[in-house]
């Protein structure tokens, strides 16, 4: 069974941006848009993971937490409320992560998988047609024969596998696979992007979208 996220939100843009996201990255997405609908959905149904909006009719955030603990549910917070008494508060309360909107679609999904990964034994491969790749080892195979990547060539190739359908656009590249303090140009991405399609054959799966950044296109 697809693992199985309950996004509760009162905004219908914002709901249906996580939603799509998710969706797209291969989750089961249920969606309720106040507290009260998000307890009975709760009741009703198994979960893997909350996304919580704090501010909500009825029931807020804040207060939806114990019956998601008392099932075993982990939560992440995702509110306007930046404030540092808000986030201690929310990860008091047994929160995995506090997300302050407005945030990027990618760093959403980099938390979900990390929360995730928590749950469960951490996979030990990425597959993708065939290639695979051994995350312990950092090493990738293309058809059974080893292909040498350089290290933000590795880092890439497993964000694209990660979140197949997702634009990742450059600047989320930079952050993810070169750091924060890097202060390079967006340049870097597109060089290191088409070594990688060179070396892995994946000018079919890796596409341009044109001024954005780039999409691993899923399997037709």
């Amino acid at each position: 069974m697809d693992t199985r996220i309950l996004v509760v939100e009162d905004d219908p843009a914002i709901l249906d941006i996580i939603q799509t996201g998710l969706s797209v990255a291969g989750y089961e997405v249920l969606t309720a848009e106040d507290g009260q609908a998000a307890l009975e959905l709760i009741e009703a149904e198994p979960v893997d993971l909350a996304l919580l909006d704090i501010m909500l009719p009825f029931v807020d955030g804040f207060e939806l937490i114990e019956p998601l603990k008392a099932r075993g549910t982990p939560v992440i917070y995702l509110s306007a409320k930046g404030d540092t008494k808000s986030k201690v508060h929310g990860l008091k309360l047994g929160a995995e992560d506090y997300l302050v909107k407005p945030f990027d679609m990618l760093e959403l999904l980099v938390r979900v998988e990390k929360v995730l990964a928590r749950q469960q034994p951490r996979a030990q491969e990425l597959l993708l047609e065939d290639i695979r790749v051994d995350l312990e080892g950092r090493q990738v195979f293309k058809a059974g024969t080893a292909v040498t990547l350089k290290p933000m060539e590795f880092d890439l190739l497993c964000a694209f596998i990660r979140h197949p359908g997702v634009v990742l656009t450059r600047e989320t590249l930079l952050r993810r696979v070169w750091g924060d303090e890097f202060f390079g140009e967006t340049r870097t991405v597109d060089v290191h992007v088409a070594r990688l399609r060179q070396k892995l054959g994946l000018e079919h799966r890796i596409t341009t979208v044109y001024k954005v950044g780039y999409r691993l296109e899923e399997s037709p």
